[in-house]
């Protein structure tokens, strides 16, 4: 299938360079078109407008700071049936802290700002570094995957199957209200205990 690629970061970068040895078609789109278009002569991928990229692709995945996805969302165009990768966390600039919780969650947000879109939240519990398969030769990872569309959720855990990760069907998508303060512990542990951006959380059947 076609996914358009939205963010240049660490995270848009690791997905573009993992997926582009797939037999999916990428194209790169970003708020910097300068970096989409070398980001997309790397991998031998097509680059565009966030507008374009969007129109051009069936799945959109959302590689961006929590906080800029409004803005960017609004650039985007028509997103009526269009499964949409949230990979967000909505932590606040120092990572320490959760942005929203409990009640509601970043991905039940994105939902209401773009409702005709499938939102489903995948890869938030995986840093950029584990996204190269040469990186995980220890482990295989596990993906966490919600979603309220029960297609969308199968598509987007064929795409994790493959890039070698391992879907974990996570139910609804307001289960993102536990998925995201695990993706916000995994960061406490990479950065602030210690244990560097090459762990991930996995669940395991006892």
């Amino acid at each position: 299938m076609k996914i358009a690629i939205i963010g240049t970061g660490n995270m848009g970068t690791g997905l573009a360079n993992v997926l582009a040895t797939t037999n999916h078609d990428i194209v790169i789109a970003s708020r910097n078109s300068a970096k989409a278009q070398t980001l997309a002569k790397n991998i031998g991928a097509e680059s565009g407008c966030i507008e374009t990229a969007v129109k051009s692709a069936e799945m959109v995945i959302l590689a961006l700071p929590y906080q800029a996805v409004k803005e960017v969302l609004l650039s985007c165009g028509d997103l009526t049936d269009k499964i949409l990768i949230d990979i967000t966390n909505p932590v606040t600039e120092d990572f320490k802290e959760l942005l929203i919780g409990h009640v509601t969650s970043g991905a039940e947000e994105i939902q209401a700002l773009a409702p005709k879109a499938k939102i489903v939240k995948a890869f938030n519990t995986i840093f950029a570094q584990l996204l190269p398969t040469s990186a995980r030769t220890k482990q295989t990872l596990q993906v966490f995957i919600a979603s309220d569309d029960d297609n969308a959720k199968t598509v987007v855990s064929n795409i994790a199957n493959s890039i070698g990760f391992e879907p974990i069907d996570a139910g609804s998508l307001c289960n993102s209200r536990f998925i995201e303060p695990i993706g916000a512990m995994n960061i406490h542990f990479a950065f602030f205990l210690g244990q560097g951006p090459t762990v991930a959380p996995i669940w395991v059947k006892a």
